[in-house]
Order: C-alpha cells, then sequence, then structure tokens
C-alpha cells in the first residue's frame, strides 16, 4: 500500500440514532453475543444508522442481517426513523426468504434497545413473521456487534464521499436509495468475507443449501 500511495479508509465516530424507551417492556437476550449459527435462518440481526445529505438533513437506512453467512436479507430507506419503517425491513426479508422458498419461522430476530425495535407495533410484526424477539442491553454495542459492524462497512464502503457507489451529492432519500441497492447487491453477491473462506454471502448460502440437498440425497438412497 505504501509503494502505490494508498491509504486505508478510517471509519468514522456514529451519531446515536436509536434511543431507548425506559417505559417499554423488552425482550430478553437470547443471543448473549454469540453470532455464529450452522444454518441460514436461525438468527436475524437488525439495527439502522444515518446519512447526511447536503441539506443537512438526514436520511435513515435499516438493515435485516442474516447471521449465518451476513447476507443482507432486508433493508430500507426513509426520511423519518418511526417505527414503520424499521417493520418494512423486517417485511422485505420475510418476503426475499419466501420467494427464495426458505422459512424464517421460529428464527431469532436479535437488535438493541431503542424505541423503534422495543415498540408494541414492531413486536407484533415479528410476532405475525414467525420471528422470535430478542434485545440486547442498552447502550452495549457488542450485544449487537454483527449488526453494527455492518453498517460500519455501509458506512466506510457505501456512504463516503469518494465511494465508488456514489453518484454525486446525495440530495434525498432516493439517492440512498440508489446508492444502498447497489452496495446492498455487491455486498451479498460479489463482496469476499475472510469468516466465509473469502466467498461472497450468496455463494456460501448456496453451499450450505446444495450440502443439504445432497445429504438428503444420500439418506434417501
Amino acid at each position: 500500500m505504501k509503494l502505490n500511495g494508498w491509504h486505508g479508509v478510517r471509519r468514522q465516530a456514529r451519531v446515536r440514532t436509536t434511543v431507548a424507551d425506559p417505559a417499554a417492556v423488552r425482550a430478553p437476550d437470547l443471543v448473549d453475543r454469540q453470532f455464529r449459527v450452522d444454518a441460514p435462518n436461525r438468527l436475524l440481526v437488525a439495527d439502522f444508522t444515518y446519512v447526511k445529505l447536503v441539506d443537512g438533513r438526514f436520511a435513515y437506512v435499516a438493515f435485516v442481517i442474516d447471521a449465518y453467512a451476513g447476507a443482507i436479507i432486508g433493508w430500507e430507506a426513509s426520511m423519518s426513523k418511526h417505527t414503520s419503517f424499521v417493520e418494512a425491513a423486517i417485511r422485505q426479508a420475510v418476503a426475499l426468504r419466501q420467494r427464495q422458498g426458505h422459512s424464517v419461522a421460529g428464527a431469532v430476530h436479535h437488535s438493541d434497545a431503542g424505541s423503534q425495535y422495543t415498540a408494541v407495533r414492531f413486536g407484533e410484526t415479528l410476532v405475525l413473521s414467525g420471528l422470535r424477539p430478542s434485545i440486547g442491553t442498552v447502550g452495549d454495542a457488542y450485544d449487537n456487534a454483527l449488526a453494527e459492524t455492518t453498517i460500519g462497512l455501509f458506512k466506510t464502503e457505501c456512504v463516503r464521499a469518494d465511494s465508488p457507489f456514489r453518484r454525486g451529492p446525495l440530495r434525498n432519500v432516493s439517492d440512498v436509495e440508489h446508492i444502498t441497492a447497489d452496495w446492498v447487491g455487491w455486498f451479498n453477491n460479489d463482496r469476499l468475507m475472510h469468516r466465509l473462506g473469502r466467498v461472497p454471502p450468496v455463494e456460501a448460502e448456496a453451499a450450505y443449501y446444495a450440502a443439504q440437498r445432497s445429504n438428503e440425497t444420500v439418506g434417501t438412497q
């Protein structure tokens, strides 16, 4: 890197986006910082972040990530951080898995203790989707480390001013949606993940399902 004059991108400190509601009844922490699972659709983690626009306003992007290979299976951008926008990300994730022929029923949905994720309406969305709620402690990023890491990559790789996904100034939520869609597509299908043996998340999931089908075939012989 030194010979080529390259410099690594440093992640900037985050602006706080979620605020805990002290009156809300929180689900227990079913994860306890154990984000490794042996199959897709066992553990989904969620969080959202801000994206600053050129006029000083903020857009918000929510993500739902399957912990098995780190694939982003749902996301939503909004100019508001009301509960409905994180609900939309969940519905997208469930719909994607249904189109793929897989079910998330019984999976754990883990998030931080922000008011959006402890809202009664959000809890109802999880129940209707067949998901089990899990919430970490207040103010501890390690309790939702996988989601925090993915958002850190989003801010570093997609949002920064010199990102290859940027098409110019971010003026509105549509601009944010365009770059997020491009980045998520690249992240899932092309980004090499060290913990997966340097293959992308989609390839790791495909290998899992191929192995499952092979085992089922052997079992019926």
